[in-house]
């Protein structure tokens, strides 16, 4: 089964930094655009970010813009979330998936991998 293993997450104070990886293997990744997304106790899956294949093209939610940055290293088949300025409401874990194009939906994205928890304390 091909997929993406993230790698990462931990426990950091509000207003530190952390950065996500997500490893996958070369056919999951040629062509794919990226994305991250997260899922807190009792809510919902929500997309963070995404990146096109040759990454010249990204999107931001709303509440990570000007904090996170999406970034990929094709020559490594890994995808990287750069997250800054922490806050306690960014604790979640962590995926990352693989879509056809670039698109901020969730139902578009497969090989899901296990994801990363990320813990943001006050």
């Amino acid at each position: 089964q091909v997929q993406a293993v993230e790698s990462g997450g931990g426990l950091v104070q509000a207003g530190g930094s952390l950065r996500l990886s997500c490893a996958a293997s070369r056919r999951t990744f040629v062509n794919y655009a990226m994305g991250w997304f997260r899922q807190a106790p009792a809510k919902e899956r929500e997309f963070v970010a995404t990146i096109t294949w040759r990454g010249g093209s990204t999107l931001y939610a709303d509440s990570v813009k000007g904090r996170f940055t999406i970034s990929r290293d094709n020559a490594k088949n890994t995808v990287y979330l750069q997250m800054n300025s922490l806050k306690p409401e960014d604790t979640a874990v962590y995926y990352c998936a693989a879509a056809g194009s670039l698109t901020t939906s969730r139902s578009e994205y497969r090989f899901w991998g296990q994801g990363t928890q990320v813990t943001v304390s006050s």
